[in-house]
């Protein structure tokens, strides 16, 4: 995954930053790449604003300092939801600007598997909490899920089908590392114990 990433990102050039205050969304609305205007409920916008908090929360759990090599898949997976963000506000799906491919979830599914190789297989329902990180990466996995049901509410538009694919996988791994960073921690799961 580490390789796909690396490569993908040194293809693309870096993006040019806009002053921070426009003034152009004080009426509700926002701009998509290409120009047009949508209100900022749209649901478009709704699914990247729930996958920049999304991102926030990793930055705390890298924050929260976990162990091994999750600190870098962590900021790996920011970067690839910068790329998301980028791809959901380009409607424009005839231009070469950056997208999320096939290939960065393939990659996602191999990190999926690999780490669930590592963790004892799951009898029950857990708990969502276990250390700081784990927590964190649970949390985050909520509002990965939350992104995802706002993109299968967009209907206004094209929008990279991958997008939605990753999404839902990105979701998966979430639940993975939480799970990951728990064992690591030699913390047990809580299972869920209905009634």
């Amino acid at each position: 995954m580490a390789k796909v990433l690396s490569d993908y990102y040194r293809t693309r050039a870096p993006l040019g930053l806009l002053k921070i205050y426009t003034k152009t969304g004080d009426s509700g609305t926002t701009g998509l790449q290409g120009g047009s205007r949508v209100s900022k409920a749209d649901p478009r916008i709704m699914a990247y604003g729930a996958l920049d908090e999304a991102n926030a929360i990793l930055g705390m759990a890298i924050a929260a300092g976990p162990e091994g090599d999750l600190r870098g898949t962590l900021s790996r997976l920011q970067n690839d939801i910068f790329v998301l963000g980028a791809d959901l506000s380009n409607p424009n799906m005839d231009d070469d600007r950056v997208r999320i491919t096939a290939e960065m979830t393939s990659g996602l599914e191999e990190l999926i598997d690999e780490t669930e190789e590592t963790l004892p297989r799951l009898a029950n329902f857990i708990l969502p909490g276990g250390t700081m990180t784990g927590s964190l990466l649970h949390l985050a996995r909520t509002v990965v899920r939350r992104a995802e049901t706002n993109l299968a509410a967009v209907r206004d538009g094209p929008l990279n089908p991958e997008c939605r694919r990753y999404v839902n996988r990105l979701s998966d791994l979430l639940f993975v590392l939480a799970r990951s960073a728990n064992s690591r921690a030699g913390l047990q799961e809580s299972p869920w114990t209905p009634g």
